[in-house]
C-alpha cells in the first residue's frame, strides 16, 4: 500500500499531494493553502495546480497545468513570492508550468482538471 499520495480539492484545484518522506501532513497542506492562492490571484483563470511534491529538505515542485501560455512568464516572480511566505528560500520552490491547447482537454468543471492531469502525467490516462 502507498502512504506518499493524496488527493486534495481546493476551490476548483484537484491536486495530488506527494511526500518523499512518507504521508502528506497538516504542514504541507498549509503549503498548499498558501501555493493555491498565490496561482489563483497571479496567473490565469485556466491555471491550475495539479501536483505538489515535498522532497527532502522542504522543497517543493508544484506541477501547474494551463491553456494561457503567458502563464509561464509569472513563475518565477510566484516562487520567490511563496518561498518568502513560507519562510524558506527561492529555490526550494520550483513552480513547472504546461501549456496545453484547448483543442486537448476539455474546458467543462472536472473533466478540464482531469484531462491536465492526464497530459502532465500526474495521472494515467482513463480506459
Amino acid at each position: 500500500m502507498e502512504f506518499e499520495y493524496d488527493w486534495l480539492t481546493l476551490g476548483r484545484h484537484r491536486i495530488r499531494l506527494r511526500s518523499m518522506k512518507g504521508f502528506p501532513g497538516e504542514t504541507m497542506r498549509a503549503a498548499v493553502q498558501v501555493i493555491r492562492l498565490a496561482i489563483d490571484n497571479n496567473m490565469s483563470a485556466r491555471a491550475r495546480m495539479v501536483e505538489v511534491v515535498a522532497r527532502k529538505e522542504s522543497t517543493f515542485d508544484i506541477a501547474v497545468g494551463t491553456t494561457f501560455a503567458d502563464d509561464r512568464l509569472c513563475a518565477p516572480q510566484l516562487e520567490a513570492a511563496i518561498a518568502t511566505v513560507l519562510g524558506l528560500q527561492p529555490a526550494q520552490i520550483n513552480i513547472f508550468v504546461t501549456v496545453v491547447t484547448q483543442e486537448e482537454v476539455d474546458l467543462h468543471f472536472g473533466v478540464y482538471e482531469r484531462m491536465l492531469a492526464e497530459k502532465l502525467g500526474v495521472v494515467p490516462p482513463l480506459q
